[in-house]
């Protein structure tokens, strides 16, 4: 007879697996709530470093920054991404496909910092022909972090898109309807979960850049990850436990609730499908 379930081997691999991975995040919430400011001793139950973060001006202006830039990232990177996943996937050869392509690559390969200091170049060339921008800072950081996050948005939506059943476009085409109300109404809902997930994946690669970002700011624009990366360079702080345990939770909240929501769509599509 075939054995079920999951061997001894298998379930210790998984075990390391989680443990490896989710340990260190495991700790860091448990430590947000130490009375000590030292991280490495426990001295109690607390919750005055939440208390201290809600007081603290410089992380909320960061925090609250970066999380503009994110969503305005996001949806710049959405239209940019699908758009170029839709000249690749639909309009066949054309010349500088290959250009295109390569171009979108390179951009998911490229080490952080040649990126981000090409894209101070092309700032301070850009500041010197035409004195624009005139300094950097929110707009400069979004206009950065939208050059390599379309990328990853593009390769989710062409994966999408190749795959997809061209006869509903084709039966509505059939119907009468024109090339926007077969987008709207056929191709836009199709496409759905792959521009949900470009999305979120643009926000959390924006709400997490550090490099790039210290690149295209100015002292104006300050965002979270530099905020934390300075406090962590004088010494680990319990307030930065508190902030990312806060982060850790939002985060996985709202994980929980898109796969929630797409699983949702993707069973009334089914169910719609059946006879």
């Amino acid at each position: 007879m075939r054995k079920t379930g999951i061997s001894p081997f298998i379930a210790s691999c998984m075990l390391f697996g989680f443990t490896f991975l989710y340990a260190p995040i495991v700790m860091l919430i448990i430590f947000s709530f130490n009375a000590s400011r030292l991280v490495t001793v426990w001295a109690g139950f607390s919750t005055k470093w939440y208390v201290a973060l809600m007081t603290d001006d410089q992380v909320l202006g960061a925090a609250y920054l970066s999380f503009k830039i994110a969503i305005a990232n996001g949806f710049f990177s959405v239209i940019l991404g699908t758009m170029a996943a839709f000249a690749l996937v639909r309009f066949g050869r054309f010349f500088g496909r290959s250009i295109m392509i390569q171009s979108i690559s390179s951009r998911l390969v490229l080490p952080d910092v040649i990126l981000g200091l090409s894209i101070l170049l092309l700032f301070v060339s850009l500041q010197g022909l035409i004195g624009w921008p005139e300094r950097r800072g929110v707009v400069t950081i979004i206009i950065a972090h939208v050059t390599f996050s379309s990328a990853y948005v593009a390769i989710v939506v062409q994966s999408r898109l190749a795959g997809l059943d061209r006869s509903y476009e084709e039966a509505a085409f059939d119907l009468g309807a024109g090339p926007l109300t077969v987008f709207r109404t056929v191709t836009l809902p199709m496409i759905a979960p792959s521009l949900v997930a470009g999305w979120l994946l643009s926000f959390i690669l924006s709400f997490d850049d550090l490099v790039i970002a210290s690149f295209a700011s100015g002292p104006s624009a300050t965002t979270l990850p530099m905020v934390i990366f300075s406090k962590v360079r004088l010494g680990i702080n319990p307030e930065i436990n508190a902030l990312a345990t806060i982060i850790v939770v939002a985060v996985g909240i709202g994980v929980v609730l898109t796969g929630t929501l797409l699983q949702k769509q993707v069973d009334q599509r089914l169910n719609a499908s059946k006879p």
